[in-house]
Order: C-alpha cells, then sequence, then structure tokens
C-alpha cells in the first residue's frame, strides 16, 4: 500500500516521500515509479511558470505546454507537433511525463539531459524559433522573473542556463506513480486483472521486456526499429544516424516508455500508429517477426493500460506580468 503526503508549494503540489512507501516487493524487470522529491521547491515554480509561458516564443503564442499537454498524457496527441507559423514538425512529441527516468532525451537522444533538452525547442526554428539571446533578453525584461532568479541564483542577470534548469526541474516533478500495476508490484493481487497479467506474462515471454524495462518501461537504451523487416516511414528522421553520423545508428531510435501509453497516441518517432492495437502488432511484427492473435493483442493492450498512473495536479500558474521592454505577442511576425 502506497502512502505519500503532498506539500503545496505555490500552485504545485510535490509527492513527499514518507517512510510508509511500500517497497517493490514482486523481483520484476520492471520496478515501481517512486514519486520525485524536490528539495528546491521555489525552483520547481519558477520551472513550472517557464514551461507554460508562451514568451519563450519568437510568435508569443506556443509553450513547452502546447507539445506537451500536461492536461493529455504530456504529448499533444497529433502525429507530428504544430511549431512556428504552422509548420509541422519532423517526429512525433513524446511524453514529459517520466521523461526525467530516461537515458537520454528526444528520439534520437540528443539532448544528455532535461535541462540540455529544453533549450532545444525554443530556438529550434520548427518550434518556437526564439534565439536563445533573445529569449534571455525576453525574460530578463520581465520583473516577476528577474526577481524569482535573484532569489534562486543569487543574480538578476538571466542566462539561458537559469531558464533551462527551472524548466529541468519543475520536469523532474512529472512522474506518474501508483499505476495498477505499480500496486500490483508492491503486492496487491488484485490491483489489475487476470487478462492485464496474462498480457504482462506475454509481454516477457516474447521478448517486449527486453527494450522495454526499468521504471519506465523504456527509455533505457536506443534500439533499431525493424530488425526482422525494414520498417517503411515518411519522416526524414533516422535516429541516432542524425547525431553520430554512424551507418550502424541508422533507424536507431530511443525506446519510448510505455507508462500511461494509452494516453499518448498516436505512436512511434513519425505517428503513423493511431492506435494501441495497431502500434503493438506492428512491433510484434518488426521487431519479433510475430503476428500476435486477437487474444494475445487483446491481453497485451489490457497490459498496457494498466501502467497509466497517477498524474501530478497542477494548477496553471500566474505569469508575471510583462514589463515596459517585453515583446508583445505577434503570431503572424
Amino acid at each position: 500500500m502506497k502512502v505519500f503526503s503532498a506539500i503545496a508549494v505555490g500552485a504545485i503540489s510535490i509527492a513527499v516521500l514518507t517512510p510508509t512507501y511500500a517497497e517493490q516487493v514482486r523481483h520484476e524487470p520492471v520496478q515501481v515509479i517512486q514519486p520525485y522529491i524536490s528539495e528546491e521547491p521555489a525552483k520547481v515554480e519558477l520551472g513550472k511558470q517557464l514551461f507554460f509561458d508562451p514568451r519563450l516564443s519568437m510568435s508569443g503564442i506556443i509553450s513547452c505546454n502546447t507539445c506537451h499537454n500536461l492536461s493529455y498524457g504530456g504529448t499533444d496527441n497529433l502525429k507530428t507537433s504544430i511549431g512556428h507559423k504552422w509548420q509541422a514538425g519532423p517526429v512525433n512529441s513524446p511524453t514529459v511525463f517520466n521523461s526525467s527516468l530516461q537515458i537520454a532525451q528526444f528520439w534520437d537522444g540528443r539532448a544528455v539531459d532535461l535541462q540540455e533538452q529544453a533549450a532545444g525547442p525554443i530556438a529550434a526554428n520548427v518550434e518556437m524559433a526564439m534565439p536563445h539571446s533573445l529569449a534571455v533578453d525576453v525574460i530578463q525584461s520581465i520583473p516577476g522573473y528577474r526577481e524569482q532568479i535573484a532569489a534562486i541564483y543569487g543574480t538578476d542577470q538571466v542566462t539561458l542556463d537559469h531558464i533551462t534548469d527551472a524548466i529541468a526541474e519543475f520536469e523532474k516533478t512529472l512522474v506518474t506513480p501508483n499505476s495498477p500495476f505499480d500496486q500490483w508490484l508492491k503486492g496487491d493481487d488484485n490491483a489489475i486483472t487476470a487478462q492485464q497479467l496474462a498480457g504482462y506474462e506475454l509481454f516477457k515471454s516474447v521478448g517486449c521486456v527486453s527494450c522495454h524495462f526499468g521504471e519506465a518501461l523504456g527509455g533505457k537504451s536506443f534500439m533499431k526499429m525493424g530488425l526482422v523487416q525494414p520498417y517503411e516511414s515518411d519522416s526524414p528522421a533516422q535516429g541516432r544516424f542524425d547525431v553520430t553520423g554512424n551507418e550502424m545508428d541508422r533507424f536507431t531510435f530511443k525506446v519510448p516508455t510505455l507508462r500511461n501509453v494509452a494516453l499518448t497516441y498516436p505512436y512511434f518517432h513519425d505517428g503513423a500508429a493511431e492506435t494501441l492495437e495497431e502500434a503493438t502488432q506492428v512491433m510484434g511484427q518488426l521487431q519479433l517477426g510475430r503476428n500476435f492473435t486477437e487474444d494475445e493483442l487483446a491481453s497485451l493492450v489490457a497490459f498496457m493500460e494498466s501502467l497509466t498512473g497517477e498524474r501530478p495536479e497542477l494548477t496553471l500558474p500566474f505569469l508575471p506580468e510583462s514589463g515596459p521592454d517585453t515583446p508583445r505577442p505577434d503570431p503572424f511576425k
């Protein structure tokens, strides 16, 4: 049984682990997600404001939450995200929930951690299209941000590191513990159905767990998409090859997390699979050389539906007022 308390800090509640939090009792290749304990609540609150602030985009209307919508599953549920000037991005937006549990960020793993990842979309032309120097100037022009940064970092001279460090600290709180499957891992035999348990046993026996393991059931390794047969896609993304230039890395992508996967449709780096059933069958064929029966597919999907955890209860932040020199929104710029 899980027991944890929530301490309200500003507009966000941060789960604080208590000694009564049950340890995992089943020895499985999947581990229980633990609530994140932040020792810097003021930084979490600042990061939350920046996460929701569209003034970090050139148009003034796109924020981190636009593509990683916390009211959904941490994604936008689009095949590929829409960015600056209504441009379609090249890949499907990964969920921000439980992203701190992964080995690297982005489908191709080009960012080593959440802080490095946070800087990327701000400047990307197809996303927020805001040069980093201008993003710093915009935040510097907002008195409420200067005050918070001075209190947290000891200076009122804003840097990009301040912005990305705060966003990363907020994103670390976006874990989703206490799914039915987590409860089962902690010993509650009634937390999941017989069909879901059968799906998990099949998930292990056919080899899905060789890639989808750990707390996040994924995100811990890179794998070639199309081990048994090649994957056909219109996406320009070529996985790790785009980072390393190594031919061995072509079409090798970070294994996505399966946590909350029922909420994060469509699936794959190109968003080509519209349903969890379709994505599961395609992966069985591409990676395992297996066509799942109707009953097997239903059990696997039922198991993955048990991975939906408790999303943090968040209140939208009141953002600091713009200063006299803060650019006004101009979506047609």
